[in-house]
């Protein structure tokens, strides 16, 4: 029994060596050697290897490509077991070879080279620099970074962070934090590569490839790069991609996007980014220690995004971006103003709508810009004061001027508060009301009236004291009820994110933008201006040129359309169809329709633009307006639409300080030309001329 009870102490002392053995071993693995085997661990991962999936093409509605891909190549930078100090080294180097090859890389660091300071932008141009800087502070709380720390003291802790030695100088100690900075920032791991810059030059990739050894944990891979096809041409409406920001994923992460994704930023890009991107595929990898790789699994081939066809006339959008830009030319030449002082006209927009179907034809903003040489001159760009990066056709809000006079017209003569035969005399001062008496332009100017009008003559003549006096009777309510039937300070339903709604002049908005007024503080003279389209109101090109399009086509409005269809990209099946879509139907009688539309057919044949459309090919109906704008000459309003008889499409031109109404007729001339291919008929050479506008105490024509 001695000898039993000796074997079982000595059992015991061996399962409790053993244990302990157990024990040492799981010490030495997990806590001694614990970062050792899981940097092997790491390094024999099973990754997949995104191949990423072209984005679709956009083109207009007769096929022309406008946007399409090239293949370019980008630098990835892959997480590797190197230290600070040495990674450090290699991001110096590769910002060399990138630099002396003029290739940009991506650095999103809001903070300039040394002085340093704070560079927040907005990004959408819609938001504010205080909403960017608390975003950037809110992201980076757990970089070492607080709100209210200098950019200064947040570059120091940078350089603290990322070991950024002072062996180099003060801009190679930047661009190593702010690439650091990107890096982390966008989820640099052994899984996630960061794309530290794409489509760079030929010439770059060899010397980075011939280099290799020197850039361990770097690599060139093929990538697909977007393609403007006509440079220049509708750069505000295809609108631009961009390398994902940290608030897009949070907010896209779970649709499969990655820290390191392209998506679309503004216009159409941003609005068909659901179409537009496509499927990525994976190759599944196993890697030794080396990096070498030892086994492939199996491919999922990417599928590229569905493509755009857009209502877009690619040849009608160049004529009108290039007769805004000449007549802009004209007009300041003529006045003697010199482009670089940026005083005067420099500035417009102009819109093109099928009146049966609500399809734009062409949108132009002027100034523009070139899309393919974006990031090239985007500091120009933002600094500029011409703000040549903003929409202002379907962004920019304008006083409508006379334009807005056909609107009373009909607003007047359907609800009873005039007759189309009613006579109302000139006598060129409104002397309805005691303490506000405007006159109309042709008193202002000439001391003259236009004596006996009916509507039509009156919208020929553009008589103020006419409208003052049909705007009187009727009242702010009938004139805001009739501006909202014709989508006059509503949004038309643009597939275009940016589109502002603008305002009607009303009791309510006036309360808005001035100070100490309440509702009640509405006066008669208020509504006089307002019926003149003067007053509060502000509208878009892109609304008055559907407003011009309601009035053509009998009083239907359409919702405003850009996106004619998406298509598959793999057979070119319907992804999606975009109908015409009728938003209003304004109720309006043969014999009001009749009498306005004459007045337009007037204004073209013997009215204020008969200069411009003199011995014309086909009828045209249209309205000059011009529109007071404080510092600078007047704004340039001019809405039209043709053939008369049967119109097809409807224009709006807005030139800012464009002087008056008439020039604006000049680029509707052009658009007109070149959609029904009218032979160009010998013109004078003379630019537009510049003479004072027509006005009434600064109630213009």
């Amino acid at each position: 029994m001695p000898n039993s009870k000796a074997r079982f102490v000595i059992l015991k002392i061996i399962i409790a060596l053993m244990f302990a053995a157990v024990a040492w071993k799981l010490f030495d693995l997990q806590i001694m050697k614990g970062d050792q085997y899981a940097q092997i661990a790491n390094d024999r991962l099973t990754t997949n290897i995104v191949e990423k999936a072209p984005r679709g093409e956009i083109l207009d509605r007769y096929g022309t490509r406008l946007v399409s891909n090239k293949v370019g190549y980008s630098v990835v930078m892959q997480k590797t077991d190197m230290k600070d100090e040495e990674l450090n080294d290699v991001i110096n180097e590769l910002v060399g070879v990138l630099y002396a090859n003029h290739c940009e890389y991506y650095d999103d660091l809001p903070i300039s080279f040394a002085p340093y300071g704070f560079q927040f932008e907005d990004e959408n141009e819609n938001g504010s620099i205080d909403d960017e800087r608390s975003k950037w502070f809110e992201n980076n709380k757990n970089r070492d970074i607080t709100e209210g720390m200098t950019a200064d003291q947040i570059m120091q802790a940078l350089k603290k962070r990322y070991k950024v030695s002072g062996i180099y100088s003060e801009d190679e100690q930047r661009r190593i934090a702010g690439i650091r900075h990107a890096a982390e920032a966008s989820g640099l791991s052994q899984t996630t590569m960061f794309t530290l810059a794409d489509d760079i030059s030929v010439e770059a990739v060899t010397q980075i490839k011939e280099r290799q050894e020197d850039f361990r944990g770097i690599a060139v891979i093929n990538d697909y790069v977007r393609q403007y096809d006509i440079p220049g041409l509708a750069t505000h409406i295809l609108g631009r991609t961009g390398k994902i920001s940290a608030e897009e994923y949070e907010s896209n992460k779970d649709l499969g996007y990655g820290y390191n994704d392209i998506i679309g930023k503004q216009g159409l890009e941003k609005w068909g980014e659901q179409y537009l991107r496509g499927v990525d595929g994976t190759t599944g990898t196993t890697k030794e220690v080396n990096g070498k790789e030892i086994t492939v699994l199996d491919d999922t081939e990417p599928v590229p995004g569905d493509y755009l066809v857009l209502t877009l006339d690619s040849d009608l959008q160049k004529i009108a971006e290039e007769s805004l830009a000449k007549t802009i030319q004209n007009i300041r030449a003529s006045s003697g103003v010199k482009a670089q002082d940026g005083a005067d006209c420099n500035a417009g927009a102009a819109v093109v709508i099928d009146v049966k179907t609500g399809d734009t034809l062409a949108i132009a903003s002027h100034p523009t810009y070139d899309m393919s040489r974006f990031n090239e001159d985007y500091s120009i760009l933002i600094q500029d004061e011409a703000k040549p990066m903003w929409n202002r056709a379907v962004s920019g809000l304008y006083s409508p001027g006379s334009t807005f006079k056909p609107l009373t017209a009909i607003a007047a003569l359907e609800t009873g508060n005039l007759k189309t035969n009613e006579i109302i005399e000139d006598e060129g001062v409104y002397k309805y009301y005691a303490d506000y008496q405007p006159t109309c332009w042709i008193w202002n100017e000439y001391q003259l009236t236009h004596g006996k009008q009916n509507v039509t003559l009156a919208l020929e003549n553009s008589c103020n004291f006419f409208f003052y006096e049909v705007g009187r009777r009727m009242g702010i309510d009938t004139l805001g009820k009739y501006a909202n039937k014709f989508g006059l300070g509503e949004k038309t339903g643009i597939e275009l994110g940016e589109e502002t709604a603008g305002h009607m002049a009303s009791p309510e908005y006036k309360k808005q933008v001035v100070s100490n007024v309440t509702s009640q503080d509405w006066y008669g003279g208020d509504t006089l201006q307002a019926a003149i389209g003067q007053s509060y109101s502000l509208f878009t090109p892109l609304q008055l040129a559907n407003y011009a399009a309601t009035i053509a086509n009998g009083g239907t409005r359409y919702k405003v359309n850009l996106v004619k269809s998406v298509r598959s990209s793999v057979d070119g099946s319907v992804v999606k169809e975009f109908s015409p879509e009728v938003v209003e139907k304004v109720d309006m009688d043969a014999d009001v329709l009749n009498a306005v539309k004459q007045g337009m057919k007037k204004v073209v044949d013997e009215g204020s633009a008969a200069e411009v459309f003199a011995n014309y090919g086909i009828q045209v109906g249209g309205k000059t307006g011009t529109a007071q704008v404080g510092d600078g000459s007047n704004n340039a309003v001019f809405i039209a639409y043709a053939p008369f008889d049967d119109p097809q499409i409807a224009v709006s031109v807005v030139l800012e300080h464009g002087v008056r109404g008439t020039n604006a007729a000049q680029v509707a001339k052009d658009i007109f030309d070149k959609y029904f291919n009218l032979a160009a008929a010998p013109q004078d050479t003379a630019a537009p001329t510049a003479a004072p506008a027509q006005t009434d105490n600064g109630l213009l024509r």
